[in-house]
């Protein structure tokens, strides 16, 4: 088990929880959808070119295979287009809880798309997690079916950008990185004439509309080498932990405390990734025992 792939994927799911927050208070604003993620890819390729490109020049473009980087690149747009319009529809908390039906799809796509060996501990803690999702999403409550839809929809679309990140874990996580902001930007920018509007935005909402392309970058950088690191079914439990960091950014922004059903459905997702960890710790130290008596 690598431990610094699984810090650094939770750290980035903690950054990518803000960046949701910050677009989803956008929306709100009356921004729409398709200029929150033109500013947040410009931005991430911005970034790029200033503090990266002139360090690594060409090599920032090689790759082991570019259809792979353009499929992901395809995908990482989509996912964002996606979230960004659940979160106008549903509140943060619930609309990532709905987000993790995702894992539980890489968990079966990954034996066949990935060539990962499964093991029934990680499968365990994926499926509680599973359940802890649907407490804290309680289908049949308050959600609207048109958010539930599209929720279910970016789910999938977002367990196909996990695979695919998983996929060019063999190039530099820069590399992927920049790939990935750079088509999202090309793509939104073509499409700019069709969605731009005057915006009124206070100094600090411009702040926020600015700062999604840091976000993105940083998150999504973090995401990349977690994956690098490590296998993707052993991280996907931890993708759970993300409800803790939603919550906590929709209770401090919009005042959305979340009730005892909800805290119940956290806890359980929580202890499906502790467990995970465990017994992948107690395997680890019996496999170096076993090593050792040998």
């Amino acid at each position: 088990m690598n431990i610094v792939g699984i810090a650094l994927h939770v750290c980035g799911l903690w950054i990518l929880s803000s960046l949701d927050a910050s677009g989803k208070l956008l929306v709100m604003a009356g921004v729409p959808v398709l200029m929150v993620s033109w500013f947040r890819y410009v931005g991430h390729v911005m970034l790029m070119a200033i503090f990266v490109l002139p360090r690594r020049g060409r090599s920032l473009f090689r790759t082991q295979s570019l259809p792979r980087q353009l499929q992901r690149g395809v995908l990482m747009i989509a996912t964002t287009l996606l979230f960004f319009h659940v979160l106008s529809l549903v509140p943060l908390a619930e609309g990532t809880a709905m987000n993790f039906m995702a894992p539980l799809l890489v968990m079966v796509l990954a034996p066949w798309l990935l060539g990962e060996r499964p093991r029934w501990h990680r499968l365990a803690g994926v499926l509680l997690g599973f359940i802890g999702m649907l407490i804290v999403v309680r289908p049949g409550g308050q959600l609207s079916t048109e958010g539930a839809i599209w929720g279910a929809i970016t789910a999938a679309t977002f367990a196909l950008f996990q695979i695919s990140t998983r996929r060019v874990a063999g190039d530099d996580p820069l590399t992927s990185n920049f790939y990935g902001g750079l088509l999202g930007a090309i793509v939104l920018t073509a499409l700019l004439p069709f969605f731009w509007r005057t915006l009124d935005l206070s100094p600090w909402q411009w702040a926020l509309l600015l700062s999604t392309g840091l976000t993105g970058f940083v998150g999504h950088w973090l995401q990349i080498t977690a994956y690098s690191k490590t296998s993707a079914t052993l991280l996907a439990p931890f993708n759970y932990l993300q409800i803790v960091s939603a919550t906590t950014l929709g209770w401090l922004v919009f005042g959305q405390l979340p009730g005892a059903t909800t805290a119940a459905g956290m806890a359980l997702i929580c202890l499906a990734g502790l467990a995970v960890v465990l017994i992948e710790l107690w395997q680890q130290q019996r496999r170096r025992r076993a090593g050792a008596a040998s």
